[in-house]
């Protein structure tokens, strides 16, 4: 028998997220597309970003037959978070004359990628991406590289860049609660194994 599920953040009732999910409003409208594989992680990041941010909208699929109206919102300049070439860096002032819809695929590297290849619209637009150096604190996943951020977090250093002086970081609270709960559940002989630092 499958366990009870909540129907706003899909985590199991025993763990429900909700009360640590923030309500924030930003100036930059988010758009977050995911990959349908992503849906059912235990450690579905983009969802919390989207229930945290009043202005962030979540949809999922592969191919998006609406692109067009969905990255053209009236007042809004779209542009892509992520990194290639030509990706402008964020950094404060981006977006004064005119809010940035901010788009964010959501998956691993590959379907993120092949995201972009299914749907040309989105490798049409101009890209941004953030500052190198940043710790995720996504100590459950092997990430492809320094500085690679899970989704929610790279969405809190975007904002906090994008609305500084404003702070993101209560979207944070959710995914910490999530991690730590992933690291009790595995054990903490599992989790040094598989997670801990090898360099010790």
């Amino acid at each position: 028998m499958s366990r009870a599920q909540c129907p706003r953040c899909l985590r199991p009732q025993t763990h429900c997220l909700c009360e640590l999910i923030p309500q924030l409003h930003s100036r930059t409208r988010v758009l977050l597309l995911q990959h349908p594989s992503e849906v059912n992680h235990a450690l579905n990041t983009a969802r919390l970003a989207a229930l945290g941010l009043s202005n962030a909208e979540l949809r999922v699929g592969e191919v998006f037959e609406d692109l067009q109206s969905m990255l053209s919102p009236p007042e809004y300049q779209a542009c892509l978070l992520f990194p290639g070439e030509g990706a402008q860096l964020l950094q404060p002032g981006i977006g004064e004359e005119q809010p940035l819809l901010l788009v964010v695929p959501d998956g691993t590297w590959r379907k993120a990628r092949k995201l972009l290849h299914l749907n040309p619209l989105l490798a049409q637009l101009p890209r941004v991406t953030l500052p190198e150096g940043a710790q995720s604190r996504y100590r459950l996943r092997k990430a492809p590289g320094p500085g690679a951020l899970s989704t929610v977090e790279a969405i809190v250093q975007a904002l906090d860049i994008l609305e500084a002086p404003a702070s993101f970081a209560p979207l944070l609270r959710p995914f910490e609660a999530l991690i730590g709960g992933q690291i009790e559940a595995m054990g903490a002989e599992t989790y040094q194994r598989n997670h801990g630092d090898k360099s010790q």
